[in-house]
């Protein structure tokens, strides 16, 4: 019925790109209900997006009973989590359901009667001429539930569908759900971020990693139907499956690891380890130098050092026997060592705080 191969969808180019999903390969069969779950931003959606044709995919290919998607494909219906945003409000519930028909249903007419079946299939019989302001959140998706199915879709794809309705709600619309799955033998692949309802719904459940997503594991549901709320989620094997998903979806999976070393999350690391090696001798030299150590020595070297000491050597001869001369020659011993001793200090401290500050 359905298969994705090797599908990547990456956003932007260049070092700013960002890629949502990669190398994702699965099949669902006919009238099989399979769950995608994994953490957030993992991609969930755009995968969906890919398979429903809204968005192309960058590599890869989606088949729909051996079609390739290339567009939103014929037989295929779209149910999202924002029920509000996805009904008009200006339009009756009925008008709402029979939307979709307009494209494959001629008469107004045939297109009534086939909203009022839909309603009346996800529980609503006699709300088509009230508008959705005046239904609750939970009746609003059954709404969109029945606009979907009103297409007598293939394929139906759901993206959170119940995410935004109260706990009660969401357990009678994931039991209107089989039951829509076992009277109409209908093919659904249903995201989803809550655990239980992924191992409640479905036959199979595939798990993604952290962004980029890729299938981190695809398992098998046992469990026996019809379904129940309290009967199976009490079972053993339930409650086994939930722990398994559950440990997958939060733990650093491999893969998510490997491609992150692939997109240069090495580069930190050696980033990190320049300064780390520079800046302990840069410190260790600026005491060094404070104290007293050779490094004056040298500074005042390359700083003309060689004429203090000439300079020196002239008072020692000079002095007795010339007065005049001992001005002349202390003076420039003065100046001389004040300048270089204060010019080599500013040359070690400064360069000290720079190293430091670099």
């Amino acid at each position: 019925m359905l298969e994705v191969t090797d599908l990547t969808r990456t956003y932007g180019h260049g070092p700013t790109a960002y890629t949502a999903v990669k190398d994702v390969s699965f099949t669902v069969a006919q009238g099989e209900l399979v769950s995608i779950v994994g953490p957030s931003g993992c991609g969930k959606s755009t995968l969906l997006r890919c398979i429903s044709g809204l968005t192309a995919p960058t590599s890869g290919r989606v088949t729909l009973r051996d079609v390739p998607v290339t567009g939103v494909p014929d037989g295929l219906a779209v149910v999202l989590q924002e029920y509000g945003r996805s009904l008009f409000p200006w339009l009756t519930v009925r008008d709402n359901v029979a939307m979709p028909l307009k494209r494959t249903t001629r008469g107004r007419a045939a297109r009534r009667s086939a909203a009022d079946a839909a309603l009346a299939s996800v529980g609503l019989p006699g709300s088509g001429d009230k508008y959705p302001w005046q239904l609750s959140g939970g009746m609003q998706q059954r709404t969109a539930i029945a606009r979907a199915l009103a297409a007598d879709p293939a394929l139906l794809l759901m993206d959170e569908p119940f995410g935004s309705v109260d706990a009660q709600t969401r357990e009678d619309l994931e039991d209107l759900v089989l039951q829509v799955r076992r009277e109409r033998d209908i093919t659904i692949l249903v995201v989803t971020h809550d655990i239980d309802e992924s191992v409640y719904l479905a036959d199979r459940v595939i798990v993604l990693t952290a962004g980029p997503g890729q299938v981190r594991a695809d398992l098998n549901v046992t469990l026996p139907s019809p379904r129940d709320q309290i009967e199976t989620k009490g079972h053993p094997d339930f409650v086994h499956l939930r722990t398994e998903v559950s440990r997958l979806v939060r733990s650093r999976d491999d893969l998510a690891a490997q491609s992150d070393a692939e997109s240069g999350a090495a580069e930190p690391e050696e980033v990190a380890a320049q300064p780390d090696t520079t800046a302990p001798d840069d410190v260790t030299a600026q005491p060094d130098t404070e104290s007293g150590a050779a490094e004056p020595e040298e500074v005042t070297a390359e700083s003309g050092a060689a004429e203090p000491e000439e300079v020196t050597a002239q008072p020692d001869t000079t002095a007795s026997d010339d007065d005049t001369a001992q001005p002349d020659t202390t003076a420039p011993d003065d100046d001389t060592a004040e300048s270089d001793t204060t010019a080599s200090d500013d040359v070690v401290v400064r360069s000290g705080a720079a190293a430091s500050d670099s």
